[in-house]
């Protein structure tokens, strides 16, 4: 689900594009946009039969806090017809590598009733594409296969999934009444391109963010500032192969500092750097008090 994705620097094409030879069909929600949002004609011009584009409203007072994310997503994902859902955010894409082995885990766990989702492992890329977060507070999995089941919905601002066997379509953060799923984790990797858009159009999408979330101070004017990026671990794999020719695109320098003032990122803040240096030292990168909406089974 999406609007406004291509003005925004979503990479919403090459998104779609990663995981086209593997499903059977692509559903994708496309909102009302700006007046000069051009989301519906760049989807469009993907020439497959696969894909299967909805038009929709965002009703941002009924289901405000982000909640209108994970309202788009269940309607995206009530125009599903498979066994499996494959849900990618429009700044995710899947590498051609890891393709064959979603292929296997969905043909393996088919007729197995305890697996109601697939944990995938995630590759947070901020500012540039040579940078990765990995640090506390950032989530380093997520859910991203599910069984295309009615009870099973989107979560919160569609970070996640969870069984409501009698949801109301409104309580998108009301645990009463709801439990976690039953998942397997994979090595499956989802390479997360949402912090890297060039610096204006990074506050902007910043504070169209924070109108969604029901922030009523504007937080973020100007050039967005990237900040010591040498708290970053650098890339040294290769990208997905859809990304190639966006790759060759990005002509701003993380690296050059403004005078915008914002709000310190999870990763800079001295609680969460301490809290990495012992995760990453002294308990071989496990998560103190990590954020974790799915029950692990073996």
């Amino acid at each position: 689900m999406c609007r406004n994705a291509e003005k925004l620097y979503y990479p919403v094409e090459q998104s779609v594009r990663s995981v086209l030879p593997l499903v059977d069909e692509f559903v994708m929600v496309i909102g009302d946009g700006d007046a000069d949002d051009r989301t519906r004609e760049l989807l469009a011009s993907i020439d497959s039969p696969k894909l299967k584009l909805v038009s929709s409203e965002w009703d941002v007072k009924r289901f405000p806090n982000g909640t209108v994310h994970a309202q788009q997503t269940d309607l995206a994902k009530s125009h599903c017809t498979g066994d499996w859902l494959l849900y990618l955010q429009a700044d995710e894409v899947l590498h051609e590598e890891d393709l064959p082995r979603v292929q296997e885990l969905a043909t393996r766990y088919l007729d197995d009733a305890r697996v109601e989702g697939f944990l995938f492992q995630y590759l947070h890329f901020w500012g540039d594409y040579d940078h990765t977060i990995a640090s506390h507070g950032w989530y380093p999995k997520e859910i991203r296969m599910i069984r295309n089941r009615p009870d099973i919905h989107s979560w919160e601002s569609a970070q996640s999934f969870r069984s409501i066997p009698s949801f109301d379509g409104h309580s998108y953060r009301k645990k009463e009444g709801s439990r976690k799923i039953n998942v397997i984790e994979t090595d499956i990797r989802v390479f997360h391109y949402g912090w890297v858009r060039p610096p204006a159009l990074m506050t902007e999408k910043m504070n169209r963010l924070d109108r969604i979330h029901s922030h009523e101070v504007t937080r973020y004017e100007g050039r967005f500032d990237y900040g010591d990026i040498s708290v970053c671990k650098y890339f040294e794999g290769s990208h997905p192969g859809v990304m190639r020719e966006r790759l060759a695109t990005l002509d701003w320098d993380v690296k050059v500092p403004t005078e915008m003032k914002r709000p310190k990122h999870k990763h800079e803040r001295w609680k969460n750097r301490v809290m990495t240096w012992v995760e990453r030292n002294l308990l071989n990168g496990r998560q103190l008090f990590a954020f974790q909406n799915y029950k692990k089974i073996d």
